[in-house]
């Protein structure tokens, strides 16, 4: 093998799994590259038959093997039947006849020098759980922390952060919401002011740096395989983590063979918490870093509530509420079940304050709109469950609209409510439920804050 290579196609590649045509170099020094194994060659679709005849797929960047997420056509470039996987089209298309790129020479040596610049304290827990999250991290072992919303699990991670980046480690914080990760990226870039960091999300642009520590959504680690020496999972009770396999297959795939996946959530399923009693540990916190308990919900009847919007009216409880809200100079959420309804809300509240906007997952200036609730440009949101995790605002007041409806189920209420009260300034606000009929959920919801706060946890 000859040494002669380009060090930043080194830093891009190690550890990802990439469209040889979609590399930020060019085809030339790539394939000077290949040809001198510095990188290697994958088929970008594993195709094999069954005993019956039948066509088998695999896609060896996500990992998908279902057979209706491929489809097979006649191929211009190949000149005959060519499949793609449809799972992970976004990313670029991965085909039969397309090439995926690996780097199979000598990888590079990550800084053992950082800095762990935030002043603050944890308490006895938090410390607690921060040693023994470090504690799996050097077993090998996955580690669960299961830690009520406002109870500081960004800082938990910190010092097992530190550490691994002291010896050379390269680690990933991942969580499947892209709210979560632009919540944490300041965050984080103030606790490692001396750290190469990337972030990485939809719509965001790769560097050809070598970051040691990598903020990503789940989605983007499907373009990664093997890279990483620990992977720490914010919110992994979280859609669409919690619903598709290959995306959790994505998170192992990315971590080396025998490197930790950790799992950090206030709403552990009670699935993830069996398996990590199974094969890791679980540290628990059921109290806020600043002492005080969680908001409880409460509920307030709001009949007909569709009818009434879809009619260009308000209901008047909504107006009440809101007004209040704006009295007090409280910044506010609230929050929809359906795109639709709280778009021909959005109007109506605009009449009680023409700077209220509202946010879902696909909306244009979704990240604009939150930092301007930050900024306190904007008095409140009207959004949708996108919200529902991932964002801190001080002394916000939070409602919900139709608490009824099944997308509330009892973890999303839950995390709804863990809006309200982060703030040592402000430890408590208004969770209000309004609904058309209490569900079993929103018991199930209520029943857990009040068992939190009386010190007690799922087990």
């Amino acid at each position: 093998m000859t040494h002669t290579f380009d060090p930043a196609i080194r830093d891009f590649l190690t550890g990802r799994i990439w469209l040889r045509l979609h590399t930020p170099f060019s085809a030339d020094t790539i394939d000077a590259h290949i040809a001198s194994n510095h990188i290697n060659t994958i088929p970008g679709i594993r195709s094999t038959k069954t005993i019956a005849g039948r066509a088998r797929h695999f896609c060896n960047r996500c990992e998908n093997d279902n057979p209706s997420r491929f489809t097979t056509f006649d191929c211009a470039k190949c000149n005959g039947p060519c499949t793609y996987c449809r799972h992970c089209l976004k990313m670029g298309r991965v085909s039969s006849c397309t090439e995926l790129v690996v780097w199979n020479g000598d990888l590079p040596t990550y800084p053992t020098t950082h800095t762990l610049a935030w002043q603050g304290t944890l308490t006895p827990r938090q410390q607690q759980a921060s040693d023994e999250l470090h504690t799996s991290t050097a077993k090998g072992i996955p580690h669960l922390i299961y830690a009520v919303c406002g109870s500081g699990k960004t800082e938990i991670l910190f010092q097992p952060i530190y550490k691994l980046l002291l010896e050379g480690k390269r680690v990933c914080i991942a969580a499947p919401r892209v709210d979560v990760i632009l919540e944490l990226e300041p965050r984080l870039r103030a606790a490692f002011p001396q750290t190469a960091i990337e972030v990485l999300y939809g719509g965001s642009e790769s560097t050809t740096a070598s970051p040691q520590l990598i903020l990503a959504t789940t989605h983007q680690l499907y373009r990664y395989r093997h890279a990483f020496d620990a992977i720490f999972v914010d919110e992994a009770d979280a859609f669409p983590y919690t619903a598709e396999e290959t995306l959790r297959k994505a998170v192992r795939k990315a971590a080396k063979p025998q490197a930790p996946v950790h799992f950090v959530t206030a709403t552990p399923s009670d699935k993830l918490i069996a398996d990590i009693k199974r094969t890791g540990q679980i540290s628990t916190i059921n109290r806020r870093y600043h002492g005080h308990p969680l908001p409880a919900p409460r509920y307030d009847t709001l009949w007909n509530y569709t009818k009434h919007i879809q009619k260009g009216k308000l209901p008047k409880k909504l107006i009440t509420w809101t007004t209040e809200r704006l009295k007090q100079q409280q910044p506010f959420l609230i929050f929809f079940h359906h795109i639709a309804l709280m778009e021909e809300a959005e109007p109506l509240f605009k009449q009680l304050d023409a700077r209220i906007q509202a946010v879902h997952a696909a909306h244009y200036d979704r990240k604009a709109h939150v930092q301007a609730l930050r900024n306190q440009e904007v008095p409140g949101l009207l959004t949708t469950t996108i919200l529902e995790r991932g964002i801190t605002i001080p002394n916000v007041q939070v409602a919900v609209v139709g608490a009824e409806q099944l997308i509330f189920n009892k973890g999303a209420l839950i995390q709804i409510g863990g809006r309200v009260g982060r703030s040592v300034q402000w430890p408590t606000g208004d969770f209000v439920l309004f609904h058309h009929g209490i569900t079993y959920a929103m018991d199930a919801a209520r029943k857990e804050i009040m068992q939190l706060n009386k010190g007690g946890v799922r087990t």
